[in-house]
């Protein structure tokens, strides 16, 4: 518990035996329930995490986002939701600079930035760079919020993140509550971020396949949303009948 409120951890993972016990072990002790959501793993993914006090729940769809589901359904309860990749990417003792806005009442979302943080190179990948500039940049088009990442390391509070209806089971599921948020009118922040090259190998930034489907995904979020919005706007102008 920090300063009165519970805080929630979810960590999606997938075949991260070599990675997840230390990202447990670097998570602040003032956090209430670490949940691991399992994503199908064929390693020891279950069992590290487990043996580091962290409790597992399995989604064996494979899928970011239906991982990240899996892990809020898990929640008992919280007032606010950080989640964490489980490859040790991030720096899991820098979650206070994330939560700290949303318990003193500026935000209700905090995305940490890799891109105004300290990077190490490598660590975000050319098609990764290019990703997070086209979709930000869409979204300030559109919305007229202004993001400069994607990033997994974020928190928000459990009762903005129930507003959303989230649906996205794979690669759009950061998109996906950026933009929601943004058409909620949630007050989001973003704060800086250190970022590492993670243990293992990515199942989407490293291979072709997955980036080119997570490039198509966030775009058919984006556009999705956007013509959503179109549509409402388009209603609430028709003017109404006033023959009755």
């Amino acid at each position: 518990m920090r300063r009165g409120e519970r805080i929630a951890v979810v960590i999606p993972a997938r075949d991260e035996e070599d990675a997840i016990a230390k990202v447990i072990g670097d998570i602040p002790d003032w956090v209430d329930e670490m949940i691991v959501a399992d994503n199908g793993s064929r390693d020891e993914t279950a069992a590290r995490a487990s043996q580091a006090g962290a409790r597992v729940v399995p989604e064996p769809e494979p899928g970011y986002g239906g991982a990240c589901l899996a892990g809020i359904a898990a929640i008992e309860q919280t007032d606010i939701v950080v989640f964490l990749d489980g490859d040790y990417s991030d720096y899991p003792g820098e979650m206070a600079a994330l939560v700290d806005p949303i318990l003193e009442d500026r935000a209700d979302m905090v995305i940490g930035s890799r891109v105004t943080g300290e990077r190490e190179a490598g660590s975000l990948t050319v098609p990764q760079q290019f990703g997070n500039w086209l979709a930000t940049r869409l979204i300030a088009l559109i919305w007229g919020h202004r993001y400069t990442d994607l990033g997994p390391f974020r928190a928000i509070r459990k009762d903005a993140l129930d507003r959303l209806h989230m649906a996205d089971r794979n690669y759009g599921w950061t998109v996906e509550m950026q933009v929601r948020a943004a058409e909620e009118g949630l007050r989001t922040a973003e704060v800086p971020v250190r970022y590492r090259q993670r243990i293992g190998v990515s199942k989407v930034s490293g291979t072709v396949s997955g980036s080119v489907k997570a490039g198509y995904k966030i775009l058919y979020i984006i556009g999705r949303q956007a013509m959503t919005r179109a549509s409402r706007a388009a209603t609430s102008t028709q003017p109404r009948d006033s023959s009755l």
